[in-house]
């Protein structure tokens, strides 16, 4: 089948109804607490590090002094154990009174001063999964509206301590909620993760039409091993799952871990290149305040950004799994070009991996190529033309690939800025 044929199977795929808030229409990027700083609530003998308001001000002044809120990283979201362990007088949530002595609407005005949004977490059973107060069926309107009022921008509704049935109606009804309270919040669901992630017990078309996001796999944890299980598990399910994703309804493979004590610098880019190729949704869980120079570089590279950032909004494939442990992933993009990652699993040394893009599905053509972690041009390749890319072990090889002739007439519009700027990959204007 021709790329061409592949792109129009994808696009016309990507056609049906969202959660009417209008929000997310590229993956949502920001930056999330759980996988970094986990349920740490010791604030006397660990006061920098433990959940509290005063760790997502200071995330909050990362994301707005550092360059990251200019790149699309606008969310700072509160994971699990920020409540109290009772609802209040009236039945409603509150923040735990000794970590988040403001409470949250001081905090939400504080990252929204920022330019910034505010997300937080909760939990349709009757705990959360680290024990604090969950919402139950009945609870479910007057959350939601406590979330509006205290300015809440995203939610993420785990599912702990809850049933089947109880999600079967749970998730919906919270849709619903949260569009009545007539405040635009993101809406994160579980509910696939703890159903399998797979049909007939998951329904992504419905998935589709309540849900902005949803996790279908299990954690990830600060491990390589951990990357590669649920990139694993994404692409060999990806006849299943790519067609689900699209503007405003995104498959969840979970957080970044880049920047953390699990990956080297070759592994941080992979999980970037292949967390792009996946059009997922880009959530740093990392301390943006002690983050190494390296680990910044591939978060804030704006070639992968702009690819998972594309507004076409089509989720990529695995194209090709060799023996020799060499794997190919393709996402068509805006404007008749495309992403292609040359990915190695092998642990012992660069690997020169030779093909064309005639095999790898592209129509008759000459094609530019701009490699993105190198941040330079390659000279133009013909389609049946063999090259060959070295592999780091573990590592990417990541190309935004585009028509030539396209290229030469976008030029003659937008100038010889069109792929550079300055040290950076700056992505066409069509982008």
């Amino acid at each position: 089948m021709t790329s061409a044929v592949v792109f129009f199977v994808l696009a016309v795929s990507v056609g049906t109804l969202a959660l009417d808030n209008g929000l997310m229409r590229t993956p949502p990027m920001g930056w999330l607490a759980w996988e970094r700083f986990r349920c740490d609530i010791d604030c006397d003998h660990d006061p920098k590090n433990c959940i509290s308001e005063k760790l997502f001000m200071d995330m909050a002044d990362r994301l707005a002094e550092d360059g990251w809120r200019e790149l699309g990283y606008e969310y700072v979201n509160i994971d699990d154990c920020w409540s109290s362990m009772e609802r209040d007088a009236n039945g409603r949530l509150q923040p735990d009174p000794k970590r988040f002595p403001s409470g949250i609407p001081h905090l939400a005005q504080y990252v929204h001063d920022r330019g910034l949004k505010l997300g937080i977490y909760g939990d349709l059973g009757t705990h959360t999964c680290g024990g604090y107060p969950g919402t139950t069926l009945d609870k479910v309107a007057t959350d939601a509206q406590t979330f509006a009022d205290w300015g809440i921008d995203m939610l993420k509704l785990d599912g702990c301590y809850s049933n089947a049935t109880e999600q079967e109606q749970g998730y919906p009804l919270m849709s619903k909620a949260l569009n009545a309270t007539g405040r635009p919040i993101g809406y994160s669901c579980s509910w696939p993760a703890y159903q399998g992630g797979l049909p007939p017990k998951v329904n992504y078309t419905l998935l589709g039409e309540i849900c902005n996001l949803w996790r279908n796999y299990g954690d990830i944890q600060d491990s390589w091993s951990s990357v590669l299980s649920i990139a694993d598990w994404f692409f060999d399910n990806q006849d299943i799952l790519q067609p689900a994703a699209g503007p405003g309804r995104w498959n969840d493979p979970d957080m970044l871990i880049i920047g953390d004590f699990g990956l080297s610098v070759d592994q941080s880019r992979s999980q970037m290149a292949l967390w792009a190729i996946m059009a997922a949704p880009l959530f740093m869980s990392n301390d943006l305040r002690s983050l190494d120079s390296r680990s910044r570089a591939v978060l804030q590279n704006k070639g992968v950004i702009a690819i998972n950032q594309d507004p076409l909004g089509v989720q990529g494939r695995r194209l090709i799994k060799e023996q020799s442990g060499v794997e190919v992933f393709w996402r068509p993009l805006s404007s008749d070009a495309s992403a292609l990652v040359f990915f190695s699993r092998r642990e012992d040394m660069p690997f020169r991996y030779q093909t064309s893009l005639k095999k790898l599905n592209y129509t008759a053509g000459v094609y530019q190529i701009y490699d993105i972690y190198q941040e330079k041009a390659l000279s133009p390749i013909k389609d049946v033309s063999d090259f060959v890319v070295s592999i780091n072990p573990s590592g990417v090889v990541m190309w935004y690939v585009y028509p030539a002739k396209k290229m030469h007439r976008d030029a003659m519009l937008y100038g010889p800025s069109l792929h550079r700027h300055g040290n950076r990959f700056a992505p066409p204007t069509h982008l």
